[in-house]
């Protein structure tokens, strides 16, 4: 059953929501408490074994949103791969199942359309930055400048593609509630295991020095990438 929502700038959407993208994306490890502590309340992280939890940068560049309801953007993630509070987990298995899923911690994109399409509907941690993309033979790199500030610069080498779907959920809170978005990728997508060629480096921005406090690993767990469709559902309370 669909749904129609009208957000700040007077574009109006259809829910759930489809759109075009290129994703290159890299996993990396973390101290389980560092990223414990920047975990809403009913969320736990999803790691590599008991003592590590992980996070995902996340670089994608829109070609369609909608039904070309507001112009192609930018933008970059920062996700903690997360599962509702009390959910069985198995160390890899569970990253494995979601590589693209979690909480989102950071969104900063590339225009006020694209802000408002995320914060009003389903309250996305979305700010507009200056983003500078580029692709290099099979490496992407992106630069994240906000309020005048760096955030954060990524460097992540694409691994190899085949036809594939996967299924997941994002979580984000609004107004003191805890949401799940369900969301589907269709299209060509590849997960490549324990790798050097992916690097992430946090600068002086606020949200950079929240996320500089988290102790990561050098080597990636996991490098993605995908050329997709993919669709993102209505919110969905979850129960604290």
């Amino acid at each position: 059953m669909s749904e129609t929502v009208t957000v700040s700038t007077g574009h109006t959407f259809e829910l759930p929501v489809s759109l075009s993208a290129t994703i290159v994306g890299a996993v990396f490890p973390a101290d389980r408490g560092d990223v414990r502590n920047l975990l809403p309340d009913g969320l736990q992280p999803v790691g590599t074994r008991a003592d590590r939890a992980t996070l995902t940068v996340l670089v994608v560049r829109y070609d369609r949103v909608g039904e070309g309801t507001i112009p192609p953007y930018d933008e970059v993630g920062v996700l903690i791969p997360a599962v509702e509070a009390g959910a069985r987990t198995v160390p890899y298995l569970s990253l494995l199942r979601r590589p693209v899923s979690g909480y989102v911690y950071t969104l900063p994109v590339t225009t006020e359309p694209a802000r408002a399409f995320g914060v009003d509907i389903w309250g996305y941690p979305k700010l507009v930055a200056d983003i500078d993309v580029t692709d290099e033979g099979r490496t992407r790199t992106a630069t994240v400048t906000a309020d005048g500030a760096e955030l954060l610069t990524a460097s992540i080498q694409r691994p190899p593609t085949v036809p594939l779907r996967l299924s997941g959920y994002n979580f984000t809170e609004t107004d003191g509630e805890l949401l799940r978005e369900p969301t589907a990728l269709r299209g060509r997508a590849g997960v490549w295991p324990a790798s050097p060629r992916a690097s992430i480096s946090f600068g002086d921005h606020p949200i950079a020095r929240q996320l500089r406090d988290v102790d990561l690993g050098d080597r990636a767990v996991l490098r993605l990438a995908a050329d997709c469709a993919f669709t993102i559902g209505p919110g969905e309370p979850v129960t604290r």
